[in-house]
């Protein structure tokens, strides 16, 4: 059974022109890149290109009423053949111009600027805007200016003879080649006014009322970070996995620096790719600070650009750039960890004391792959992360990330029965022990242990063993408390499950498994099947493919009498994840045992070898309890592990009064 996506199977309205003003739909030539500050500039542009008969795509006037601002724009700027920058000081310091650009570069349009004041080029723009046409306003004004702007985007529209190279156009400039800086500029403005709503708009749909009442009234500590995915400057944009990598990497060491509260990845990557600003980042996720960054890898050296920005303020409040070769990324990592703690008025010593360097380049290259194919979830993505993982070992036996990322991925593997659990499990233990003896002071191949422990061994001593090692050796992040939750809520102490189940969604308030984890293992488990069905919504509200969160929103539901809802939201559900076995339970609650047959008949014929423990459980939904023991006992010899949560089970409750159910609590080491 699935339980969730990364851990086990798991706006404001813009103000629009009427339509007769708006170019139709994909027959946009230019798109209009400029700061709110320069709207008079940019109006004066479209005026001139639209006299020209030229198309022009610019905001706000161009966006469909309703929709989102950063919806349309990327849109827009798929659909344009050429981007028009308006680019000045303010352009230079504002966040969504640089995406603007930045989107046009990965897309291959052509960009041309024009320059409106004695603004520097920043490196973000820099890496961007080095091989486009530049057309200063200088002292021939606006209206001299547009005139050369019209016949450059008449020249770059116009096509290219098959016969002829395609050949710089004659007031082609590069772009002056600066320092290459830090991402942004000293500091870090405001975005426009409709991004700010577009993002807070998103953060709206993913944050818990719960939470927004807690972050708005609770004060929010100064000893607080998210760190956000950074940004691949590489050339050709193809080293997104290594800059992940890199920015996952530093999460990792921060959250081992204690009295600092440190946001899970899950939560600070969701905002990958979004225009989101500061402020609105820094309220859902209830931390002061944020880390951004960008990496640039080329010819086996790697640049590194780290800031740490107020979330309140927008400010700056430490930045620096690094260099080194792959060798000593590593190095780099601890660096900037420590730098960034130190600016938070936290003394590092022992706990970011660099570690021993990778010994191949080639080695972190294909664990940060791992990383990222582990991420996906998917058994695609699974098996792309095994053959990396022990490529990086074979590489260099002695790096213990490698053996945790093996660890992590084959307990996943095991929890989707795409191996045999036995195997998995078996596979990901050895992983664990070896991480344990490349790196004794890490905590998290101790988690590892303690995930297997209550998943498959069934042993909850050692888990909590493990569980204790690993809290004695860094602060508590999100996948051991998780694990700690897990382990709680299977040995049927609900408050102590439900007091861990709040402090991860602390540590990873955007997570889908934290959000949605307490419901089948907390509050199904304890009779609490309305706040299940609120779990199960926010989980699916964050991810709405996680695991088979429609499953558990349809049992939540079925269990509060709410049959044909259920029946909804189980046909909405996979045949791997209890589309058939829901149904068959709808359809029996609801005296239609015929149908109930049928689709029960087909789910053990698709999912009984690897899901038994569900056919035992529909098999006691309809009342019939020797076929119930029977498929009990198969999952219990096939090591189910959807088996540790049986405690309290309510699908099983017509089974809790034969001395059979005591007896399999105790073959289970659990009490009665």
């Amino acid at each position: 059974m699935a339980e969730g996506g990364g851990g086990e199977r798991a706006s404001g309205a813009a103000v629009a022109a009427p339509e007769a003003l708006r170019a139709p739909s994909g027959t946009r030539d230019v798109f209009i890149s400029y700061a709110s500050q320069d709207a008079a500039v940019a109006d004066a542009v479209v005026g001139a290109l639209e006299r020209a008969g030229l198309k022009c795509w610019i905001a706000p006037r161009d966006v469909v009423p309703g929709a989102l601002y950063a919806d349309e724009i990327v849109r827009a700027i798929n659909e344009a053949k050429v981007v028009v920058l308006v680019f000045s000081e303010a352009a230079a310091a504002s966040p969504h111009v640089g995406k603007e650009i930045e989107r046009a570069s990965s897309k291959r349009r052509r960009i041309v600027a024009l320059r409106t004041d004695a603004a520097s080029l920043p490196r973000a723009f820099e890496y961007f805007l080095s091989e486009s046409h530049w057309i200063d306003v200088g002292s021939g004004g606006i209206e001299a200016a547009a005139a050369k702007l019209v016949d450059a985007v008449r020249r770059h529209l116009a096509p290219v003879s098959p016969t002829e190279p395609n050949v710089p156009l004659d007031r082609k400039v590069a772009a002056p080649r600066l320092r290459w800086v830090l991402l942004a500029s000293a500091a870090v403005l405001a975005m426009a006014l409709a991004y700010v709503f577009e993002g807070k708009f998103w953060v709206s749909k993913h944050v818990t009322a719960e939470q927004q009442a807690l972050v708005s009234t609770a004060v929010v500590s100064d000893k607080s970070i998210a760190v956000l995915p950074f940004t691949d400057m590489s050339e050709k944009k193809d080293q997104e996995y290594f800059a992940d990598g890199i920015a996952e990497e530093v999460l990792d060491r921060l959250a081992k620096v204690p009295g600092l509260r440190v946001v899970g990845r899950t939560s600070s990557f969701q905002f990958k790719g979004k225009n989101t600003d500061p402020a609105s980042i820094g309220a859902a996720l209830g931390v002061a600070y944020l880390v951004e960054g960008s990496v640039r890898r080329d010819a086996g050296r790697v640049r590194v650009a780290a800031q740490l920005v107020d979330a309140r303020t927008g400010s700056q409040r430490w930045s620096d750039g690094f260099d080194s070769d792959m060798i000593d990324i590593i190095h780099v990592q601890d660096t900037i960890a420590a730098e960034l703690a130190r600016a938070l008025q936290i003394a590092v010593e022992v706990d970011t004391a660099p570690r021993s360097s990778v010994k191949s380049p080639e080695a972190l290259d294909a664990y940060l792959r791992g990383l990222q194919s582990l991420a996906r979830s998917t058994r695609e993505g699974c098996e792309a992360a095994l053959a990396n993982f022990h490529r990086a070992l074979a590489l260099d036996p002695t790096f213990a990330p490698a053996a945790i990322g093996l660890a992590r991925t084959y307990a996943f593997i095991g929890s989707e029965a795409w191996l045999p659990p036995r195997v998995a499990y078996e596979r990901s233990r050895e992983a664990a022990l070896l991480a344990q003896r490349l790196d004794p002071k890490s905590p998290t191949p101790h988690v590892s242990m303690a995930e297997i422990h209550t998943h498959h061994d069934w042993d909850w001593a050692g888990a909590d063993r493990e569980l204790k090692q690993a809290f004695a050796l860094g602060p508590r992040e999100s996948y051991g408390v998780q694990t700690a939750a897990r382990l709680a809520a299977a040995r049927g102490q609900w408050d102590e499950a439900r007091q861990l189940a709040v402090e991860a969604i602390e540590l990873d308030p955007l997570d889908a498994d934290a959000q949605g984890s307490p419901g089948f293992q907390i509050y199904l488990g304890s009779g609490d099947f309305a706040e299940a069905e609120k779990s199960f919504r926010r989980a699916l509200q964050i991810a709405p493919g996680w695991g088979a969160g429609q499953y558990f929103l349809g049992t939540a539901l079925l269990l509060q009498g709410r049959h044909e809802a259920a029946l909804t939201e189980y046909r909405k559900e996979t045949l791997d994840d209890g589309e058939l076995e829901g149904s068959a339970m709808v359809y029996f609650a609801t005296g239609r045992k015929a149908e109930s047959d049928a689709q029960l008949a087909e789910a053990i014929r698709h999912n009984g070898p690897s899901w038994p423990s569900e056919i035992a459980r529909v098999y006691a939904f309809r009342g019939e309890k020797d076929r119930a023991f029977e498929w009990l006992e198969r999952a219990y010899d096939a090591r189910d592990q959807d088996l540790y949560f049986i405690k309290g089970d309510p699908l099983l409750k017509k089974l809790e009064g034969d001395p059979r159910y005591k007896a399999f609590l105790r073959k289970m080491n659990l009490s009665e």
